[in-house]
């Protein structure tokens, strides 16, 4: 058998839920990329206890999941969001791309090198098995037909 404590935050938003049907919402601020939400306050109290009193959104948050599996070496949580904050502010004063067509291609390219650096565990491995060296194989497969049926009207 197990007891539940509710704190004073939960005891109001869902005496709030109660008389009015939905659960109180508040707005609130990313301290990292300034994003605004809205989010009940049992949720708000949540994520600032996860993330030592900051509010961080969900983007922001899985940034800093991200950041603690790329490193070799077991970071804290609060060194990772440091990281993520650190790289967010280097974003933020670089100004908006001169032209957003190479900015994507570029943001594209580095997210690509970034999977590939990943350790080899993390990514999907091919299951068909791989051809060695010098190995002869029969013809392959050859179509014949098409496969779409010919339309005659």
């Amino acid at each position: 058998m197990s007891a539940t404590i509710i704190g004073d935050a939960m005891a109001v938003s869902a005496e709030t839920q109660a008389t009015s049907g939905k659960p109180e919402v508040d707005s609130v601020k990313c301290d990292c990329c300034r994003l605004t939400e809205e989010c009940t306050p049992t949720y708000i109290e949540h994520i600032r206890e996860r993330y030592q009193g900051k509010w961080i959104c969900g983007l922001c948050t899985e940034a800093v999941k991200d950041e603690i599996t790329r490193t070799q070496r077991l970071i804290s949580t609060e060194e990772a969001m440091a990281r993520h904050m650190k790289v967010w502010q280097a974003f933020v004063s670089s100004g908006p791309p001169a032209d957003p067509t190479v900015h994507l291609i570029s943001a594209m390219r580095s997210i690509l090198r970034r999977s590939l650096d990943c350790p080899r565990g993390l990514r999907s491995t091919p299951s068909s098995p791989t051809r060695k060296v010098g190995e002869i194989r029969g013809p392959g497969l050859t179509l014949s037909e098409s496969c779409f049926p010919t339309l005659s009207g």
